[in-house]
C-alpha cells in the first residue's frame, strides 16, 4: 500500500559532520539515506526503525531506511531526509535561477519494502 506524504529535504548537523569526512564514506551515505518519520505515522504503517521504504514521485524514486521521531518534533504527514543522492533522485533539475533545485514541500508516495 502506498500513501502520499510531504518530504522536506534539508541540512542536518550529522550530515555536516559526515560531509567533512567525505561524501564517498559510509557515514555520509548512511546519514543521507535515512528518512525521519513521526513514530505515530510509522506505527500506522507497521514500520520500525531500520525498515526500508520506497519514496517516489513524478520525478523519480529512491529506497531509504526510516527512523522514528517524536510527534512533537515531526508533524503527522511530514517526512525529513538530509540532502544527498537519495533525495536528489526526487528533485527536478529546474533551479528557478537560484542554482539549487526546488526541494521543499515535495509530495511523495511512501511504500514499505518487504524483506
Amino acid at each position: 500500500m502506498t500513501e502520499k506524504m510531504i518530504l522536506i529535504p534539508g541540512r542536518s548537523a550529522k550530515q555536516g559532520t559526515s560531509l567533512n569526512i567525505g561524501k564517498l564514506k559510509d557515514e555520509y551515505k548512511e546519514v543521507t539515506s535515512t528518512l525521519e518519520m513521526n513514530t505515530d505515522e510509522m506505527a500506522k504503517r507497521g514500520l520500525v526503525d531500520g525498515d526500508k521504504v520506497r519514496l517516489s514521485n513524478d520525478i523519480g524514486e529512491t529506497i531509504v531506511s526510516c527512523i522514528g521521531k517524536k510527534p512533537e518534533d515531526l508533524p503527522d504527514g511530514m517526512l525529513f531526509i538530509p540532502y544527498g543522492p537519495p533525495s536528489s533522485e526526487l528533485m527536478a533539475s529546474d533551479t528557478a535561477g537560484c542554482g539549487m533545485p526546488l526541494s521543499k514541500h515535495m509530495e511523495v508516495e511512501i511504500e514499505k519494502i518487504s524483506t
